[in-house]
């Protein structure tokens, strides 16, 4: 809507200025140049004698004592006073009162003649504008270095200096504004010559004269005024885009700053005065030249080179780098320069400083889509959250003490950071992801498709890849954490949740390249407990940080861990079934062999447990040393067979020889089990006994040392001993239940160990 507003605006005003224009002629501008350049210096010597002096509201200037009285002075808004080096219509009166005896009437503008005052007026203005713009752009080497001098003292002199300065120019008066205004089309031809205060003071006069037509007419709204209203409106929106022009470019041309800011600060200050006053624009003035100065700063920050990522794979670091010294550079240049050019209260320095945060937050909003790779990133929130406020830009000492009062934040979006954050975590954990699904290829290529056999690290099995794993981890981590808390805290636990998964993946492809069936299975089975395991150690750091997440990833790598523990024990019982069911028959009283390919499997058992790291060896050890020795005590409470004739004495001796080969076995293997190793040894006991009297003389040892051991035990024992009834089993069992019954009363029940060996039978 503002633009169409702008477009029909725009016609009108061709149509306004095409009417009320008039062409000015050269003779009379030559002619009035002439008597302009003559009574400028009668009036700067009569300025010099007699001071100036304001009856009106506005600001004054004072040279001295104030005396006397100015001459008689055209309406204006403000009642200013007469201004000898800018009053253009005051001059020409001047000259009237040397040349007549008659004195104007105050009020009374000069009458238009025929060859048009007003027309020899904008051709002296346009004869001065033309000598400052050579000045300013194209003037010769002489009149560069002319002006270069009070640009020098402006821009380095002290900061006491400045202030003094500018204090003075707050005391600004306004020159008397025109009598008679100049003509729609001229104005507008004077602001876009940039003769921004000659403009201005005409469009005060145009629009003096607005308001007093309008008093006239009362609430009756002749053509005439209308139009002459329009015409205002677009003047002033003329003037104020040409305002805002030069303010957008102020701090790129900065050899213009003094010539142009300092009018357009006037304008501005004088504008705000008349803000309640009809004719003129409604939106505020100061707002508008901050509006300009924040659209300087976002042509300034887009200016900046953009590499294509394609090109260039560190094109954001570099963008953000020469961001920040643009930054840095118009900044000091502000502070140095460019807000002497303003009066204090504009707060130039401070209005830049809140540009800044509001154009990069901005441009970072329009950059982040680009934003891809985990590194473009981490190297965008740290130059957010770091970077920004460094001692390389906003912390910079250069733009000390004036940073001191003003925030160092960038002006972003609420939820800009914390979306910005989440995309760097999914991004991070799609790369984790990435990273594990090689890992798993890797170990194919390097191990299980040749069957190479794994390594060896201090004497156990390993894999690499729990620390190549735990190494990308870790950089991004580290690196959040120089960021902050809160995002180390997100990276910890998008990495662990997608850690999570990663040891089903990894059993999936084991399972899917490997075979059970192939020599090394076990040493790979073996390889990976050790490896998760190494894992999960790794990640326990975290607890405090996540600890939910730990031990979700705990509990996944416990299932695994167990699993493969699992297919070995699967794996070596199933080896050594065959032999444990000999065990304790009538072959095995006279044949070896059985328990020679079980010694041989457990010892085989041993080295793979040598292999494994704590604390996983004790624990399968422990496990396997239990189900032996079920297994073997097991097939003597079977009562599978009774030693008879005698034979009761070998089978101990067999018993005991064989027990103690396998306890060795497992007490290399650190079993955990140690009540198992001696229970062969009290049965083989009872079993050799040559009286059947003397066994209740043993007794009481059994039931000390194993105190779930029952009754149907010592009857299955006494079966193979070739003690299957009689007056002599009646007394032991008898002697065995009040054993029972004192150890009962003098101890509380301890956990079933016998018990878990034998069968329920």
């Amino acid at each position: 809507m503002a633009e169409m507003m702008d477009t029909e605006n725009t016609e009108e005003d061709r149509v306004s200025l095409k009417s009320n224009g008039k062409t000015p002629t050269n003779g009379g501008t030559k002619e009035s140049l002439g008597m302009f350049k003559t009574l400028r210096k009668n009036l700067r010597r009569a300025a010099e004698k007699s001071p100036l002096t304001s009856g009106g509201k506005g600001l004054k200037v004072t040279t001295g004592n104030e005396s006397g009285s100015l001459t008689p002075q055209s309406p204006s808004l403000s009642s200013p006073v007469t201004s000898p080096l800018e009053n253009i219509g005051g001059l020409f009166n001047k000259k009237d009162e040397e040349d007549s005896d008659t004195t104007p009437q105050k009020g009374k503008g000069l009458a238009r003649s025929k060859t048009d005052p007003n027309m020899n007026r904008f051709d002296s203005i346009l004869t001065r504008g033309e000598s400052i713009r050579r000045s300013l752009n194209l003037g010769t080497k002489k009149d560069k270095a002319c002006r270069q001098k009070p640009l020098v003292s402006v821009s380095e002199g002290p900061a006491e200096e400045k202030t003094e300065e500018k204090a003075k120019e707050e005391e600004y008066t306004l020159p008397e504004i025109p009598h008679t205004p100049l003509s729609v089309m001229q104005i507008n031809k004077l602001i876009e010559l940039v003769e921004l205060q000659d403009a201005h003071l005409n469009l005060l006069a145009l629009r003096q004269e607005f308001q007093q037509e309008r008093e006239r007419s009362g609430d009756d709204s002749p053509v005439e005024l209308a139009k002459k209203e329009k015409d205002l409106n677009l003047l002033y929106g003329e003037l104020r885009n040409k305002i805002k022009t030069i303010v957008r470019d102020s701090n790129s041309l900065p050899s213009r700053n003094k010539e142009l800011l300092e009018p357009v600060a006037r304008i501005i200050q004088e504008e705000e005065k008349r803000a309640e006053q009809p004719g003129g624009l409604q939106d505020s003035w100061r707002e508008a030249w901050r509006e300009a100065v924040g659209e300087g700063v976002k042509v300034k920050i887009g200016s900046i080179e953009l590499e294509q990522k394609e090109k260039n794979p560190s094109w954001l670091a570099v963008h953000l780098g020469l961001l920040g010294k643009t930054i840095l550079e118009d900044l000091e240049s502000v502070k140095k320069d460019l807000r002497w050019s303003y009066p204090p209260s504009f707060k130039v320095f401070s209005t830049y400083v809140r540009s800044y945060h509001s154009g990069v937050g901005q441009h970072l909003k329009k950059l982040e889509p680009q934003v891809t790779e985990v590194k473009d990133l981490y190297a965008l929130l740290n130059w957010i959250i770091n970077g920004y406020k460094s001692e390389k830009i906003m912390g910079s000492v250069f733009l000390q003490p004036e940073m001191e009062e003003e925030s160092s934040d960038l002006q972003l979006e609420e939820d800009f950071l914390k979306k910005l954050k989440d995309k760097y975590c999914c991004k991070l954990k799609e790369d984790i992801r990435c990273t594990l699904d090689r890992v798993i290829e890797l170990e194919n290529k390097t191990i299980w498709r040749d069957r190479e056999t794994p390594e060896k690290d201090e004497g156990f099995l390993h894999s690499q890849f729990p620390m190549d794993i735990w190494t990308n981890l870790k950089g991004p981590i580290v690196y959040s954490a120089e960021i902050d808390a809160q995002l180390e805290q997100k990276v910890i636990s998008s990495c662990l949740q997608e850690l999570k998964d990663f040891p089903k993946r990894f059993e999936a492809g084991l399972r899917l390249h490997c075979s059970a069936l192939q020599p090394l299975w076990t040493e790979y089975q073996i390889t990976y407990i050790n490896s998760f395991t190494a894992l999960q150690q790794h990640m326990e750091g975290y607890r405090d940080t996540c600890p939910a997440e730990v031990e979700d990833l705990k509990k996944e790598t416990n299932g695994l861990i167990f699993r493969l523990m699992q297919g070995l024990e699967v794996q070596f019982k199933e080896d050594v079934e065959p032999y444990l069911k000999r065990m304790i028959t009538r072959k095995w009283l006279t044949d070896d062999q059985d328990f020679k390919q079980l010694s041989r499997r457990t010892e085989l058992l041993s080295k793979h447990c040598a292999l494994m790291r704590p604390p996983h060896n004790q624990d399968f050890a422990s496990r396997l040393h239990h189900h032996v020795v079920q297994e073997y005590i097991g097939q003597l409470m079977k009562k599978n067979f009774s030693c008879k004739n005698q034979k009761h004495e070998r089978a101990a001796s067999k018993i005991h020889r064989q027990w103690e080969e396998l306890s060795d076995l497992f007490k290399d293997m650190k079993s955990a089990h140690e009540w198992l190793y001696y229970v062969g040894d009290e049965l083989s006991v009872i079993i050799q006994q040559k009286n059947k009297r003397d066994i209740k003389n043993h007794l009481e040892t059994l039931v000390e040392h194993y105190p779930d051991f029952c009754k149907k035990h010592l009857v299955a024992v006494l079966y193979f001993r070739g003690l299957i009834r009689g007056r002599e089993h009646q007394l032991i069992l008898q002697k065995f239940t009040e054993l029972k019954k004192k150890q009962q009363s003098r101890r509380r029940q301890e956990p079933s160990f016998i018990s878990s060996l034998l069968p329920d039978n």
